[in-house]
């Protein structure tokens, strides 16, 4: 395939944000699949992700392992680790996402930890027990018609993750924390009610 080459080997870098296809959400949520691989070599920049499947948020995970290998060499116990009974119906999965994948080419396997669902979250916590830098990430990614102050205030927030930082970084004053918290609790309100985060029937 052209440009084969360039793809596979240039090193990608993966940000705060993992997709999945949404037929693994509930092999990753039940702890089966605990490894994603991908076509060749992958860096993540951050040690946490929200993991994206079918269209929404899925969970919050720690990165905690990067290996690069050739497809070739791939055993069954990181097909096991991605959720796959074998070598052969990782690899098989494998060549059906990346048709040109070859035995040489590299392929990187991310270990992951799931630390929160996000389909399971706290209704009695104001922030539903996540970070305000986590719900400003999937906030930005999510949700359309945000104010420009919105916009500023949830940018902000995915840099410190910390509400008395924003409000000191834009309005100098703590006292203005309630503006902060009031477009926090704005996003994370229209979140549920899109059916973003929350269960099946929030």
């Amino acid at each position: 395939m052209p440009g084969r080459g360039n793809n596979v080997r240039r090193v990608q870098y993966l940000g705060r944000h993992l997709m999945i296809r949404g037929e693994y959400v509930e092999r990753l949520l039940s702890g089966e699949k605990r490894a994603t691989i991908r076509a060749g070599v992958v860096r993540p920049r951050y040690s946490e992700v929200i993991i994206h499947g079918g269209g929404r948020p899925v969970a919050k995970a720690v990165i905690e392992g990067v290996e690069v290998k050739r497809l070739g060499e791939l055993t069954d116990e990181d097909a096991r680790l991605d959720g796959f009974r074998s070598r052969d119906e990782l690899v098989s999965e494998l060549r059906r996402t990346y048709k040109w994948l070859g035995p040489g080419d590299p392929v990187t396997v991310i270990k992951l930890r799931v630390v929160k669902r996000l389909d399971d979250v706290e209704s009695d916590d104001p922030y539903m027990g996540l970070e305000p830098g986590d719900i400003a990430r999937i906030a930005l990614r999510y949700l359309k018609d945000l104010s420009k102050e919105e916009v500023k205030v949830l940018r902000l927030l995915t840099q410190t993750n910390s509400i008395r930082e924003a409000t000191l970084i834009l309005y100098k004053d703590l006292g203005q924390r309630w503006r902060v918290r009031r477009v926090l609790r704005r996003a994370l309100r229209r979140l549920v009610e899109e059916g973003v985060l929350g269960g099946p029937h929030s």
